[in-house]
């Protein structure tokens, strides 16, 4: 059930002096199972690429498919499409509206035309799935801390069980340790259920702790496709645009200059601990 995108663009306010090109020629696959990371500064285009993927955007030029049909054929299910393609927005509150907890992660399934029964059981497992505490759920999601709705959010998404999940900023605002879980919490989700997991974040730490693939947005357009040691291998092509590399990274870079034998790549925490590690076996 692969994700294309056949020359993707997209204008907002087309026509009139305010028009902008969001998406501009934009052609992308994304496969089945893949945990990719989607990054770029504000404006570059990736909150609205990730809007399109499940028909919330309607692209003014070009084609979408998914598993082989085209979304924008008039006779699609852009309904069905939705409970396939899964989204979490970067702000819970947008799509927490129940009056419990449990009433919002039971929203999904009862609009996929399950019955009560089956939408119970599903509420139950996604919300054990998240974590989520017991006792919260008969509480209103507006009363929830911010770690907590966002776990709502998510429970609720997974309810409907989708073969896609598209996260736009999940740990934004949390502290570390709360970061820390939700990310952890996807990553346990995503090798569990082998669905395509699809992140949109800020943090190029958190690309790197989990992510296969990472896409680069840039002006509307796609800068760079590639692995996390392919894409942070160019360090100065991602400051010139804004962003930069994990910590480590330049942390091993540093090393480098200053005549450490050590691999530049290591983009994890764990990968410069073992590249660290291994000039004082050396030095022993």
């Amino acid at each position: 059930m692969s994700l294309i995108l056949d020359k993707v663009s997209y204008k907002y306010s087309t026509g009139t002096a305010y028009e902008v090109t969001a998406l501009d020629q934009v052609s992308l696959k994304i496969e089945d199972g893949q945990f990719i990371g989607i990054i770029g500064h504000t404006g570059s285009g990736k909150s609205t690429l990730i809007q399109h993927l499940n028909g919330l955007l309607k692209a003014t030029e070009g084609s979408i498919y998914y598993n082989g049909q085209d979304i924008y054929d008039k006779d699609y299910d852009l309904k069905d499409l939705r409970t396939q393609v899964g989204m979490v927005f970067q702000y819970p509150e947008h799509q927490l509206f129940e009056t419990t907890v449990f009433e919002d992660v039971k929203f999904g399934p009862k609009n996929q035309g399950l019955d009560d029964k089956e939408a119970t059981l599903r509420a139950y497992e996604a919300l054990r799935s998240v974590g989520f505490p017991e006792d919260y759920y008969d509480q209103s999601p507006f009363e929830l801390s911010g770690g907590q709705k966002r776990r709502a959010a998510i429970a609720g998404v997974l309810a409907m069980k989708p073969a896609v999940l598209i996260l736009d900023e999940p740990t934004a605002g949390l502290d570390p340790k709360g970061r820390d879980e939700i990310l952890g919490l996807i990553s346990d989700m995503h090798k569990k259920t082998g669905n395509t997991v699809i992140l949109v974040s800020h943090s190029m730490e958190d690309v790197a702790n989990y992510v296969d693939r990472i896409i680069v947005m840039n002006d509307a357009k796609v800068y760079m496709d590639g692995t996390p040691k392919e894409v942070f291998g160019r360090a100065k092509d991602l400051e010139e645009i804004g962003l930069a590399v994990p910590e480590v990274t330049y942390l091993m870079m540093e090393l480098k200059n200053r005549g450490w034998n050590v691999d530049v790549s290591a983009t994890t925490v764990e990968e410069g601990k073992n590249e660290i590690l291994k000039l004082k076996g050396m030095n022993a």
